[in-house]
């Protein structure tokens, strides 16, 4: 028999020792160690492994079949792929468990066989949202199961074509007597689960629960063992639903699709550009658009400032949608290069519509807003800027020029200011009057 033994496993890492620690010493995260019992293996027959040239190997295409659901098929890149992993993380109540639904419904259309688990709701429940999301095709199965040993011999029974588990954190084996959740049965459970979707072929959807740092709950290794990773982000205040891909095996990788939660449901939105700019007022002071780059899709956003004289010893420098220290950086440059004195004033910075971006492709439009609102001057609004800032002033060349500018000019504006690097490649955009800088005084003094 195998030989059972205690050990500690950190709950946010992963990372194991024979004794308890008050903080690991991986991810320095305090009393996060619980715990376990560890059955050692007793030993295994070993497989002979044959290797094989490389020329000779087939290579493997992978075949997309769509959801019917083009923003979810953007960040799948194409549709989901037979015999892979997804994983799909978001807060509670962003509505993960109704996408699924919704892409399980179009899926069962297809003539596929569709086995819905959870481990969270009863079927009745799961009936009563399919109710209300307009679900009711007969080759799609539900059942509320938990345990890891039942789920892959009732797999093996019925061979179904697409597997969902919501969510992978409430799946246990009965072989470790550790909790439901911990790190060991969320690995233990999606090992076992993947290595029966490469198997037989079927398609493996994995919802999982975020912690408050808005990482997936469970070992960071989760996210290395399935295909695709995709996150839902959203605003608390906001009706909108981003879902991102962070990784993915068949396709492009940070690829977002934008939803609208309704009372129906998520209600795909097609141009989200159009969407982030629809309340947008002219004319006003510390307001410019930015043209960003998500994965393939060209956006474009409202940047917002607001500069204002601080009654605090200390300013505040608050940012949403984008990282506090690069406003720092911008304001530091404005302050050294431009000339104007940021030292004294509260700087607020918002990207309108709760979106998250870290483009670098956006600074050029944050300094011009910072600018605006420090002089209480207005952009025009028919103008939009594209450019990263250097250190120095210097307005870097950005890459996929082009379609953020066709982009542009299809929502009505007119005139670009680009940097000088990227108008070394011959290219033109019908209606758009092309405004190339080479730093950031210059941007200034064409602008102002």
């Amino acid at each position: 028999m195998a030989k059972t033994k205690t050990i500690y496993t950190c709950q946010n890492c992963g990372a194991q020792s024979p004794k308890w620690m008050g903080k690991c010493p991986d991810c320095n995260q305090w009393n996060s160690y619980v715990e376990e019992s560890y059955a050692a293996p007793s030993g295994s027959a070993v497989t002979a492994v044959t290797p094989q040239l490389l020329h000779e190997i087939d290579p493997l295409k992978a075949l997309h079949i769509p959801t019917k659901i083009a923003e979810f098929d953007r960040v799948l890149g194409g549709g989901f792929v037979p015999g892979s992993a997804v994983l799909i993380g978001g807060d509670p109540g962003i509505g993960k468990s109704t996408l699924l639904l919704h892409a399980l419904k179009n899926i069962a259309r297809l003539g596929k066989k569709v086995l819905y688990v959870s481990g969270e709701e009863s079927a009745a429940q799961i009936k009563t949202r399919a109710d209300r999301l307009g679900v009711a095709e007969k080759t799609l199965w539900v059942v509320t199961e938990n345990n890891l040993e039942n789920l892959l011999t009732l797999i093996k029974k019925e061979k179904p074509d697409i597997v969902a588990i919501d969510s992978v954190q409430t799946i246990y084996s009965q072989n470790l007597s550790s909790a439901p959740g911990t790190v060991s049965q969320v690995r233990e459970s999606c090992g076992q689960l993947i290595a029966a979707a490469k198997t037989t072929g079927m398609t493996l959807f994995l919802v999982g629960h975020v912690t408050k740092e808005g990482a997936i709950a469970g070992p960071k290794v989760l996210e290395h063992m399935v295909d695709c990773v995709l996150y839902f982000e959203s605003d608390s205040g906001h009706a909108f639903r981003i879902i991102r891909s962070v990784k993915n095996r068949f396709g492009a990788a940070n690829e977002i699709g934008v939803f609208e939660m309704t009372g129906a449901g998520l209600r795909e939105v097609a141009n989200p550009s159009h969407l982030f700019l629809s309340e947008r007022n002219q004319n006003s002071i510390g307001s410019v658009v930015a043209a960003s780059l998500e994965g393939t899709r060209p956006l474009l956003l409202e940047i917002q400032a607001l500069v204002t004289h601080s009654p605090l010893g200390t300013p505040r420098r608050t940012a949403i949608g984008i990282d506090t220290n690069r406003i720092a950086l911008l304001v530091a440059v404005l302050e050294k290069i431009v000339g104007i004195q940021l030292f004294d004033q509260d700087i607020f910075v918002n990207i309108a519509g709760g979106i998250k971006i870290s483009e670098p492709a956006l600074d050029l439009g944050i300094s011009l807003a910072l600018y605006s609102s420090f002089r209480n001057m207005a952009v025009d609004p028919k103008m939009i800027f594209i450019g990263e800032v250097g250190l120095t002033g210097e307005v870097r060349a950005v890459s996929l020029i082009e379609p953020r500018l066709k982009e542009a000019a299809k929502l009505g504006f007119t005139k670009a200011v680009l940097p000088h690097g990227n108008t070394k490649s011959k290219f033109s955009v019908e209606g758009m009057e092309l405004l190339p800088v080479k730093n950031l005084q210059e941007c200034l003094h064409n602008i102002f």
